[in-house]
């Protein structure tokens, strides 16, 4: 049995990907998406017809529209291929806006309702800013589902759980990238601070009753992903999923839902203030949360250029 069978008989598989025909190499049960992924997808020949599709069909729509629309189209023919879920991200731009934020997700569910696809199989996406958290709120009283992302610190997480949030999508990868650019040193295994803080993360959910997912996401290598072997999800990109199917070592469990109790974790509550004063105080979530928020808008850009040069 491979790493990747071993790692599926402790936690659920998810694919990190816009590129549905990889997808089904690897049968995860969910995927998941971002405007980075989906922009790399519409650059390779055998996706451009999604792309030229969406802009011929809808020629009166805006380019935010027509994203929405590609957004969906990629979304219908990935659960073609997986039993689960797709992840399907909020507009960044609407990051600190509660308002839009909620009324986007509740566009995106009515597009994939017209597709023919039940809102239990789609996330909505959103940055794990105050508004953003706000809006999965609301958005879950109303039965939507919800994927708190760009998620780099404890308060995000806890601020999550309390709103009650479907998912949330720590980044493993890029709290690693942070550590290691300020102090140079090349971590590996438990003592990655990516690995730390979503071990972390899903003990405080476990030993406090939160039934919230953890969905560890952002992985650099293999050694990260099988360091949180037992969380719920880890969603993992092909190339790391060939490396896991590769090999053929010993996958143990490392998080279990028994074991969290005994954690040394203290309950906290947060409002706004103590929310925005405990991001002020940690720079690597503050800093990750900014540069997340403007590559996603960066790209979201680009996939505009791509559709106004169709037009």
């Amino acid at each position: 049995m491979n790493q990747l069978e071993q790692l599926k008989q402790f936690t659920t598989v998810v694919a990190d990907t816009g590129d549905f025909q990889s997808i089904q190499a690897y049968t995860p049960r969910d995927a998941t998406t971002n405007p980075s992924l989906i922009l790399k997808a519409v650059q390779k020949d055998e996706y451009k017809p999604l792309l030229e599709k969406a802009v011929r069909d809808h020629p009166n729509a805006s380019t935010g529209e027509i994203i929405d629309r590609l957004l969906i189209a990629f979304g219908v023919e990935i659960l073609q291929t997986i039993p689960g879920r797709v992840s399907t991200e909020v507009d960044a731009r609407l990051s600190f806006d509660v308002a839009g934020t909620v009324a986007k997700g509740r566009d995106l569910v009515a597009l994939y309702s017209n597709a023919g696809i039940a809102r239990e199989r789609v996330l909505i996406k959103m940055a794990s800013t105050w508004e953003g958290i706000r809006a999965a709120e609301i958005l879950e009283k109303e039965g939507i589902r919800c994927n708190m992302t760009l998620l780099f610190s404890l308060s995000q997480a806890i601020a999550c759980a309390e709103a009650g949030a479907q998912l949330i999508s720590p980044f493993v990868g890029r709290i690693y990238d942070w550590y290691k650019k300020s102090t140079g040193i090349d971590y590996m295994g438990a003592e990655d601070p990516g690995v730390q803080s979503v071990k972390r993360i899903y003990n405080y959910y476990r030993k406090f009753g939160y039934t919230t997912e953890v969905m560890g996401a952002s992985f650099r290598n293999t050694s990260q992903i099988l360091e949180l072997a037992g969380c719920d999800l880890l969603t993992i990109s092909p190339d790391l999923l060939q490396k896991l199917a590769d090999s053929d070592a010993q996958v143990a469990r490392k998080l279990s839902a028994e074991a969290a109790p005994g954690a040394n974790i203290v309950k906290m509550s947060l409002d706004e203030k103590s929310f925005r004063f405990m991001m002020n105080e940690d720079a690597m979530a503050t800093e990750k949360l900014a540069e997340g928020i403007r590559a996603f808008c960066v790209d979201t850009g680009k996939l505009k250029q791509l559709i106004s040069a169709l037009r």
